[in-house]
């Protein structure tokens, strides 16, 4: 049987009494679209963090491909084929839509040359920026810096891409948008794991939720399971996942 394309065995991390993972442990299988949702403060952008190798796990194993890489640099886990977005878009504001990518394709995925530039050109097609890509990034709107954010991360060529929240202060319209692009990204065969407050966009893309909660996984299943599960309808104070969309993780 073919190895999870992400597990985290026993995952632990506290800051002082804060527990953001106690013993956590799942896995996600090649190709699966996983949607975590848990009130603020619950760990979930921690565990990004640890996934990424940002943020190193007090104890427990972070496997890629049955590789064990907790003690490995976040540059050789991209490498490696993890990429993330991160909540507050971080692009070079001064260089192209086309340049971030490029960049990204140079040193996440290790083109060079032609390839690199297709390989560039073919991510901002797939994420709608393509008539955009000749235009500094500074100058973007709001929903097309989260396109970008997301065709940076793509641009490194992961199996496992990592979505922080991209849905965050997007008007309706907007957020159906981008659930189409990520819809479009998963059916070619990418791993998505995506981080939102915005649960209605979840529910539209991922085949499978889990709750965060200090530090613990509350729930774990089908999307519209999970979100009437007492437990976590008690999480977000009986207001519903909603109400939460527009606060920070």
């Amino acid at each position: 049987m073919a190895a999870p394309l992400l597990r985290l065995d026993g995952v632990a991390k506290s800051f002082g009494q804060v527990v953001v993972a106690r013993d956590l442990s799942l896995s996600v299988e090649p190709g699966e679209a996983l949607g975590i949702v848990g009130p603020n403060g619950a760990g979930k952008s921690s565990l990004f963090a640890m996934i990424s190798g940002d943020l190193r796990p007090d104890g427990g194993t972070v496997w890629l491909d049955g590789r064990d890489v907790t003690g490995a640099a976040p540059h050789a886990r991209t490498r490696a084929g993890i990429g993330r977005t991160f909540q507050v878009p971080r692009p070079f504001e001064h260089l192209t839509v086309f340049e971030n990518v490029l960049v990204c394709a140079h040193q996440g995925a290790g083109l060079r040359g032609r390839q690199a530039q297709a390989h560039a050109m073919g991510v901002l097609e797939r994420v709608g920026l393509a008539e955009l890509a000749n235009t500094a990034a500074g100058r973007l709107a709001l929903l097309q810096r989260k396109r970008l954010e997301v065709a940076r991360a793509v641009g490194t060529g992961p199996r496992l891409l990592l979505l922080d929240e991209v849905a965050g202060g997007l008007t309706e319209p907007e957020v159906a948008e981008l659930v189409a692009v990520v819809r479009e990204l998963h059916a070619g065969g990418l791993g998505v794991v995506w981080i939102e407050h915005v649960v209605h966009a979840l529910v539209k893309t991922v085949g499978r939720m889990i709750c965060l909660a200090g530090g613990d996984v509350v729930a774990d299943g089908e999307p519209l399971r999970v979100l009437a599960d007492q437990r976590v309808r008690e999480l977000y104070l009986g207001a519903g996942p909603e109400a939460g969309a527009e606060e920070g993780s």
